[in-house]
């Protein structure tokens, strides 16, 4: 069946509606981060820089770092801004924008975030870098979805569930980070369950003017604990990183540069050698 024109828009030279790149553009592996001006924080180290390109908050460097090419590509913050990313990229490599008809061969892509976050464990300080193990969604992207789940990542979100029961209106998503990458590019970082939330204050257990509906929420996130698991940290777009990722055929990762914690009340004097350092590490295990 053809894709629609309203459901896949082209534009008129060809790329695709948001990003305004061309499928061959990018590479099969792909460094996202939110922040636009660190797309060139990143491919300052490339050997090789093919090409650059952007439109609104979606910055796309694709280049070499020696023979292996790889593309960084801001996404912007929030998993309403992951849902127009991953589905495009999707489209990109898994669409014939000739004939709108899905590729009878698919590719999969290596996706790897390096984002920032904040600590809501102790023991965790600022500067760690940290591979999320799971990301845990509290936003509504994956309610427009439907997802596969595994035995573990059911059993490991059953148990969530039952320990957030008493946040209403609330329906929590689980997915694991994919096993090679872990392995690989996040092998000896700290690994953890990455909490998605749907803002920055409030949804984050932060408190400025307006009162939170929710008490001490960062206490009742850091004493959630299975087996070995429990939750690490909180950002806004590694639950719907893993989720689509892992409907659409793609293997992700997100690497979290600590700058708060979030129990000691406390932010890094230094959060970009805290970022540079995970790129670095990052690029050096790609």
């Amino acid at each position: 069946m053809k894709i629609s024109e309203s459901d896949l828009i082209i534009n008129p030279d060809g790329s695709i509606y948001h990003l305004n790149l061309l499928p061959g553009d990018i590479a099969d592996t792909v460094i996202t981060v939110g922040d636009p001006d660190r797309v060139g924080e990143v491919s300052k180290y490339f050997d090789e820089i093919e090409f650059k390109k952007g439109k609104r908050e979606f910055i796309t460097h694709t280049g070499y770092v020696g023979k292996k090419r790889i593309t960084v590509l801001s996404t912007g913050i929030g998993t309403d801004n992951i849902d127009i990313v991953f589905n495009e990229l999707d489209a990109l490599v898994n669409i014939d924008f000739e004939t709108r008809e899905i590729k009878k061969s698919l590719t999969s892509l290596n996706i790897i975030r390096v984002g920032t976050s904040g600590a809501v464990q102790p023991d965790i300080p600022m500067g760690t870098i940290l591979a999320s193990s799971y990301g845990l969604g509290m936003d509504a992207l994956m309610n427009y979805y439907l997802q596969q789940l595994s035995d573990d990542e059911q059993l490991l979100l059953d148990d969530i569930k039952t320990h957030f029961s008493k946040l209403n209106n609330i329906n929590p998503y689980l997915t694991a980070a994919d096993d090679g990458l872990l392995n690989t590019i996040g092998k000896d970082m700290v690994h953890g369950i990455t909490i998605t939330a749907p803002g920055f204050y409030a949804p984050q257990g932060r408190i400025v003017r307006a009162k939170n509906a929710v008490p001490d929420f960062i206490g009742l996130i850091n004493s959630f604990k299975r087996n070995q698991h429990r939750i690490t940290n909180l950002e806004m777009e590694t639950a719907g990183i893993y989720a689509l990722a892992k409907v659409l055929g793609h293997k992700a990762l997100s690497v979290n540069a600590i700058l708060a914690s979030r129990v000691k009340f406390e932010f890094s004097n230094e959060p970009n050698k805290i970022v540079e350092k995970a790129i670095k590490t990052v690029l050096e295990r790609i």
